[in-house]
């Protein structure tokens, strides 16, 4: 049986696209923000069914991003390791997000360095898996790992697509920070040769995902060790993750993936 995990999300209240700093962003078609709440909703209501417990962060006025909630800090051993945005247009974010962090009880660490969250911090089992390339950088693993207490592997990302090492890489089983048994899955035409070889030493029998599976942001997911919650349309990677003994849940957020965001990027994990 998987423990409750404690989540924090931002209602879309305030979501559109009206900027471009992702591949999948466009700013010329036009969003229904109805449309997005109530997905956002359904996704929220899928966790609270399933056990888990949903804290809420209100959205910023004028801040269309702040659903994707998993960029707001990076949070392991009651430590909030706040988000500093390599984009402009989502600076005003990261105090935010700390400030309800340390309401919820969290202790606050601010960042120096740029680091955009658990959009490129992903806690598996005892390590910190930590994206660069794109918009967090090296420095910052550093100074998360003494935040946070981990040892942390860093990865490059090369494909512009997969902006942010949530969008690449699911942490199936291993995701509440306990030290055991870890699984992932990946798609390695997102990361460097070096990074790919680092990947397959640490994780031998990972779950490799294609390039059609990974641009329909299928890896964007978040994981109890039992249930998989993912974007809907992904139907191939859904019974791959079934052989692989997970229960996918599949919730349709095409709305929301239309800033450059699916499940995971709506899900700050809480730990």
């Amino acid at each position: 049986m998987t423990r409750p995990l404690r989540l924090l999300m931002c209602p879309p209240a305030e979501f559109t696209v009206r900027y471009e700093i992702n591949p999948w962003m466009d700013a010329s078609r036009p969003v229904d923000t109805a449309r997005a709440v109530a997905q956002w909703e359904a996704l929220r209501a899928s966790y609270v069914a399933a056990g888990h417990a949903v804290e809420i962060i209100e959205p910023l006025s004028g801040m269309p991003d702040m659903v994707y909630a998993a960029n707001g800090a990076t949070v392991a051993g009651g430590v909030a390791y706040a988000a500093r945005f390599f984009v402009a247009e989502r600076r005003e974010e990261a105090p935010a997000y700390l400030a309800r962090l340390t309401e919820l009880g969290l202790t606050p660490y601010d960042a120096a360095r740029v680091n955009e969250g658990e959009g490129d911090l992903l806690v598996a089992g005892d390590m910190l898996l930590a994206g660069t390339g794109w918009r967090t950088e090296r420095a910052a693993h550093a100074e998360a790992s003494r935040a946070l207490g981990l040892p942390v592997v860093t990865l490059e990302l090369v494909d512009a697509r997969f902006y942010h090492l949530d969008t690449a890489l699911t942490v199936l089983r291993g995701t509440t920070g306990e030290a055991g048994d870890v699984d992932v899955a990946y798609f390695p035409g997102a990361f460097s040769a070096a990074s790919q070889e680092a990947l397959q030493r640490l994780f031998p029998d990972a779950l490799l995902a294609t390039e059609t599976d990974a641009a329909t942001f299928a890896l964007n997911a978040l994981s109890d060790g039992e249930r998989v919650w993912l974007g809907a349309g992904s139907p191939s990677w859904e019974a791959r993750l079934r052989e692989r003994g997970y229960t996918p849940v599949p919730v349709d957020v095409s709305e929301i993936l239309r800033g450059g965001g699916s499940v995971k990027c709506c899900t700050l994990v809480l730990r």
